[in-house]
């Protein structure tokens, strides 16, 4: 009995062994998963397309004020937007989708079920994909359902039926899972390796009024980065990260809660492990940040909320031999709407609409911020408000310093010259001081990735 004890125990030990030290062992169960070593690779990025089940709300008073005092998500057509971007996803075949996180409004289990059914519709066109949560996706408290003038609060979903609703996008193709989060490895190419990692801090939420917004990299889960790190050297193969928090600061000013807590250990533990590039979501900017340090850059590379203004994703391309270029593309809503003989007029004039949208949703906050300030007229606050509005269009589509200057001749950036430091002062300046002018397109050169 020991004898065949042991013999079992030493045939798993083989196996396990053959698993993960060869990566043709690995077979993903979608159609352009396997990449040989060589080959182009296209990445499509989307992040917090926080898809909102219909199901949930009506058109009462409860929904209205929901959407209107948010801060420019075009939850009301969220499923249209996704649906606009799996046409994109058609018509020009990406290998892999990479969804960062906040997949939900609020972690509603029935937009939860419906955003795995889009998913489906896009795994079906050959394209695969891999999600990880964000902050808003699990044991939310926010979860409603919005019922005329009522808000109803609903049930979220629990990390497994995270883990099994979006089995078939990661979780069941992992070459390894850590134990202690919802990230995983996969291994869709030869050359480059996926970590999707698990940053958002939800364990708490059932006793929380509010769902935790900020983020981590667990230590235990460094440890894990460590140990797939040496598997990928082992298999000559990159590693490239995903997660929702940002790893480096994208804002001087606004980085609690988006930033991970324990970002300079991560930063340490991603340099010795050679991960160059990170993608991820949450801050809702159009951001590329780097850290430089023994000649070894990180760029941490954010991509905009999929379903506010400008509506755009990222396109990252593996270039054998050459690098990685990192570009944004708008979802064609107009060529969705016509395709389908869409009729809704915010919908055919698709980029009008949202830009208005999202304005004005700045407008009014930065109109309600100077009023708790105290210290201007009305008239004060409205072009300041204006000019702020205007700033945060191209703020959040990516474009700062330079590409700004216009703003200077408006009566409101004058006024915040002449103001005394305030935030919104402070706010609107820091748009002038930032590592990159155009946040929508990057390249690496191969030669900068060899040590």
């Amino acid at each position: 009995m020991k004898i065949k004890k042991m013999l079992f125990i030493l045939m798993s030990l083989i196996l396990t062994i053959a698993l993960v030290g060869c990566i043709e062992s690995f077979i993903c169960g979608s159609i352009k998963c396997q990449i040989k070593s060589g080959e182009e690779i296209t990445f499509f990025i989307a992040s917090d397309p926080h898809y909102l089940s219909k199901e949930t709300y009506d058109d009462g008073k409860a929904f209205e004020n929901f959407l209107n005092t948010g801060d420019g998500k075009l939850l009301h057509y969220s499923g249209e937007i996704i649906d606009a971007f799996t046409r994109d996803i058609k018509n020009k075949n990406p290998d892999i989708l990479i969804v960062s996180g906040d997949l939900t409004g609020n972690g509603e289990r029935e937009s939860h079920l419906e955003f795995a059914e889009k998913l489906k519709a896009i795994k079906r066109l050959g394209t695969c994909v891999f999600v990880i949560p964000g902050n808003h996706d699990i044991e939310n408290p926010w979860a409603r359902n919005y019922v005329g003038d009522e808000l109803i609060k609903i049930d979220s979903i629990t990390n497994d039926e995270f883990r099994d609703i979006y089995a078939p996008y990661g979780y069941k193709d992992a070459l390894s899972r850590d134990k202690n989060s919802l990230s995983y490895l996969v291994t869709p190419s030869e050359d480059i390796w996926l970590l999707m990692l698990d940053s958002a801090k939800y364990k708490r939420n059932k006793v929380r009024d509010s769902p935790e917004m900020g983020g981590e990299i667990p230590a235990k889960t460094l440890e894990w980065i460590k140990e797939c790190s040496n598997l990928a050297k082992e298999n000559n193969a990159k590693l490239i990260a995903a997660m929702h928090h940002s790893l480096i600061d994208h804002s001087k000013l606004v980085n609690q809660d988006y930033t991970i807590e324990n970002h300079k250990e991560a930063i340490k533990v991603f340099k010795d492990c050679e991960i160059e590039i990170v993608l991820t979501g949450h801050i809702h900017l159009q951001d590329i940040k780097f850290h430089k340090e023994e000649d070894k850059t990180i760029y941490d590379i954010a991509t905009s909320c999929l379903i506010a203004y400008p509506n755009q994703y990222g396109v990252l391309k593996f270039l054998p031999d050459k690098g990685y270029d990192y570009r944004t593309n708008r979802i064609d809503m107009e060529g969705w709407a016509k395709e389908n003989k869409i009729k809704d007029e915010n919908l055919i004039n698709f980029k009008e609409y949202s830009r208005n949208f999202f304005q004005r949703r700045s407008y009014d906050k930065y109109y309600d911020s100077l009023l708790e300030i105290s210290k201007y007229s009305d008239e004060e606050m409205t072009a300041i408000s204006e000019t702020i509005s205007v700033l945060n269009l191209n703020y959040f589509g990516g474009f700062r310093n330079d590409m700004l200057h216009d703003i200077f001749d408006t009566e409101g950036f004058k006024l915040l010259q002449a103001s005394a430091p305030n935030f919104i002062r402070d706010y609107a300046l820091s748009m002038f001081n930032d590592q990159k002018t155009d946040n929508n397109k990057l390249f690496i050169p191969i030669s900068l990735n060899k040590n």
